[in-house]
């Protein structure tokens, strides 16, 4: 399975391409940010994120995309112009027909490093450990998608077996009430 993983931001979107290797360790195919100048009008920054987000799908083909969930309690503006670049990273997805995953902060924080209350240092060295990097990529968005791609591969697959129980549980509760 290969996963996207999407830090969003309007000034800098990090973007992380995590995927299986041999022997189920993880092993990093791409990462970088996309940059859009804060003087720029938003239409033209949104537009910029669409471009990019594409050619990185086109490029790298993810069988998933992993979008952190927006949360803030402090800042509404940082809220809103990372649910802005968070929209633009769903919508390309469901244009593309691939699934999407939405993971808290938290979530990643504890699926990456055992804490949710990790601080980014400690996301950011579990990360190079995890995927075997001589350094830990910059800047720290790009980190952070990784880690959300990392979560997923983790979480995702457990989730989705999970629902895959529950379906065929369902189903043969529904053939048992017809006999």
């Amino acid at each position: 399975m290969r996963v996207l993983g999407v830090d969003p931001g309007l000034t800098r979107c990090g973007l992380g391409i995590v995927e299986n290797g041999p022997a189920q360790k993880l092993v990093m195919v791409g990462v970088g940010v996309i940059q859009t100048p804060s003087d720029l009008e938003l239409s033209q920054r949104l537009l910029a994120l669409e471009t990019e987000l594409i050619q990185w799908i086109t490029e790298f083909k993810p069988d998933v995309i992993a979008v952190e969930r927006v949360f803030s309690q402090l800042n509404i503006r940082t809220a809103m112009s990372t649910g802005q670049a968070a929209g633009v990273a769903l919508l390309i997805a469901a244009r593309s027909g691939i699934p999407v995953a939405m993971h808290t902060p938290t979530e990643v924080k504890a699926a990456v490093t055992g804490s949710g209350r990790a601080d980014k240092k400690q996301v950011a060295l579990m990360v190079q450990k995890l995927l075997s990097l001589k350094e830990i990529p910059k800047p720290v968005d790009s980190t952070d998608a990784l880690a959300l791609a990392i979560c997923h591969h983790w979480r995702g697959s457990g989730d989705a077996r999970i629902q895959a129980a529950l379906t065929k549980e369902k189903a043969r509760l529904a053939k048992a009430k017809k006999r």
